[in-house]
């Protein structure tokens, strides 16, 4: 399961870092590639859980988490096709606390396996930033390259994530 996750985490980086540098480009722009942008990203993060859930197998654990992660992305993603942009940044707001959230009990449960201090940090700071997010957005405040730095910020615990397990797989053999 090691080297399906370390490749995982890899893609996440990549992906964040394009993903980030595309936003940085249309943020000030708005219109319908910020609208693309901003759907694709929440389903990214549900397509990536569910990758993992099968690369995992069997459950050892409850995967209950990873489900309601699942559907909460799956629903910021449907509720950021349809928002005016106004309401963008608040939806973005309320889905990065919630995933955040649940990444962070999530990687709480499984630090015993090592590698998940960067996902922790990641997922406390994806709370904190989306509050952040969601009461500029409530004051009407407008997606903002800002949101891009978070993608990137949490691309980077991805890397870190998946370096820490290149790292133990070596280790072990």
């Amino acid at each position: 399961m090691a080297p399906a996750l370390r490749r995982l985490y890899f893609i996440r980086f990549g992906f964040a870092l394009v993903w980030a540098v595309l936003l940085f480009f249309v943020a000030g722009l708005g219109g319908p590639a910020l609208t693309v942008l901003l759907v694709i990203y929440p389903l990214v993060d549900a397509a990536a859980v569910i990758w993992q859930l099968r690369a995992e197998g069997p459950a050892q654990a409850s995967r209950v988490p990873e489900v309601i992660n699942v559907v909460v992305s799956i629903l910021a993603a449907v509720a950021l096709a349809v928002v005016p942009s106004a309401s963008a940044l608040a939806v973005w707001g309320v889905w990065a606390l919630v995933s955040g959230a649940v990444q962070l009990v999530t990687a709480v449960l499984r630090r015993n396996q090592g590698g998940q201090i960067p996902l922790i940090i990641s997922g406390a700071i994806s709370v904190l930033a989306g509050f952040g997010f969601a009461a500029q957005g409530a004051q009407g405040a407008a997606i903002s390259a800002a949101v891009g730095g978070y993608a990137l910020l949490g691309g980077v615990f991805f890397l870190v994530a998946a370096i820490r397990l290149s790292v133990l797989l070596r280790r072990a053999s």
